[in-house]
């Protein structure tokens, strides 16, 4: 970790830009452009100011970023993005990704992307990872020529692999099921969050009418109207309050999110296992299957029916010479899938434990994220109720000085 670029550079996504251009097929849109900004830390260490190194980045530079990213080291849990439209809102909380509120957030979510990648002990040594950060022009052109797409698994195959893999493993299993469970259980948490939100901003706000009716009662009051009228302050301050409160709980509930998707993120990397699995299990059956033609040609008899056998029983057996050649045609295979299947075998050792070390850095970083975002809402929760506390006691006082 200590050779991380996190640690030798500062990174920021400071600011977001609506702009106006038009895309691939000529069609003009509206898109937001991202301001990322870094800065050489050793030599801030020394004493000089060092330059601050600028450019600008769509969204869909990002995706294409995390695209190779995942495809590039397929044993690594890959840190999400931020949502691109926003999700699991209350009703007074705009869905359009054009909101400054939700641009805003999906800012500081952007920038949280960039440091855990750079926080990575692999990824952030990635030399695209690098360019992202520093070549403006020409970037996605380097990009696509790693040819990351044509090693890209496709869904089908994906698929396929899930339901024909013969003897998966049990940890890998049991992993794609506990991120299906974090999955649902974050979105849950989610909805709850959300509903818990609207009820709360609906109670705070009705507060708002102790304020109104404190107010126009003051105005027929001689001897009261000083207390009702400071009262009645005291509720539209606390009435106001809700909108700042649950301004912050977004931030808590962005937190959680990061976590929704990186469930994703862990299924992606059970997924190429699977994958490498069913390669395996196919090449160790061409394998022996092909023994077992040579051992049949080698001995003739024939142990499984099969089109050939129909065949040479219908027009006669081959030539010594021809079965000579097809013998020798399959111990060349034969070898060759030995090698290959030597080598899978070999290619998915390394996988599973590549993977597994990483899975493990994800635990423990998940198990220290959400232990400090859980605690922080709890102490916001308590703050919000010692602050909603604290104006009735302070409305008390005003009556009792009526």
């Amino acid at each position: 970790m200590e050779d991380c670029l996190a640690k030798k550079m500062e990174i920021t996504v400071s600011e977001a830009e609506k702009r106006t251009g038009r895309n691939a097929m000529n069609i003009q849109e509206t898109y937001t452009a991202y301001l990322i900004e870094t800065r050489a830390v050793e030599s801030q260490n020394e004493g000089q100011c060092a330059p601050v190194e600028s450019l600008w980045r769509r969204y869909s530079e990002f995706e294409l970023l995390r695209n190779y990213l995942s495809v590039t080291y397929p044993h690594i849990v890959v840190p999400p993005l931020p949502e691109k439209r926003a999700d699991f809102v209350w009703h007074k909380l705009s869905a359009d990704n054009m909101d400054p509120d939700f641009v805003e957030r999906r800012r500081i979510g952007l920038e949280n992307f960039l440091l855990r990648v750079a926080s990575h002990p692999v990824l952030c040594q990635d030399k695209i990872f690098y360019a992202f950060l520093m070549q403006e022009g020409g970037w996605k052109e380097m990009v696509n020529e790693t040819g990351f797409q044509l090693k890209a698994d496709s869904r089908l195959k994906a698929l396929n692999a899930t339901f024909r893999v013969k003897s998966p493993d049990k940890r890998f299993t049991e992993l794609k099921h506990y991120s299906d469970e974090l999955q649902s259980v974050i979105s849950h948490l989610l909805r709850v969050r959300a509903r818990v939100a609207d009820r709360l901003y609906g109670v705070y706000k009705v507060h708002g009418n102790y304020g109104r009716v404190f107010s126009e009662w003051s105005a027929i009051e001689k001897e009261m109207g000083d207390g009702l009228q400071s009262a009645g302050h005291h509720m539209d301050v606390y009435a106001a309050s809700i909108d700042d409160i649950l301004e912050e709980e977004e931030h808590y509930a962005d937190q959680l999110k990061e976590y929704l998707f990186y469930a994703e993120a862990l299924r992606a990397v059970c997924r190429k296992h699977e994958l490498m699995q069913y390669d395996l299990e196919m090449a160790a059956q061409d394998l022996t299957s092909k023994k077992q033609q040579c051992e049949e040609l080698a001995t003739g008899t024939v142990r499984t029916f099969s089109l050939k056998g129909m065949t040479s029983k219908l027009f006669g057996q081959e030539t010594p010479e021809q079965r000579e050649a097809k013998i020798k045609v399959l111990e060349e295979q034969i070898q060759e899938g030995e090698e290959q299947l030597k080598s899978k075998n070999l290619e998915g050792r390394d996988f599973v434990k590549s993977a597994w070390a990483d899975i493990e850095r994800f635990k423990e970083q998940k198990n220290h994220d959400l232990k400090e975002a859980l605690i922080s809402y709890a102490v916001m929760q308590i703050s919000m109720c010692k602050k909603g506390i604290q104006v009735w006691t302070n409305a008390k006082e005003c009556f009792s000085k009526m």
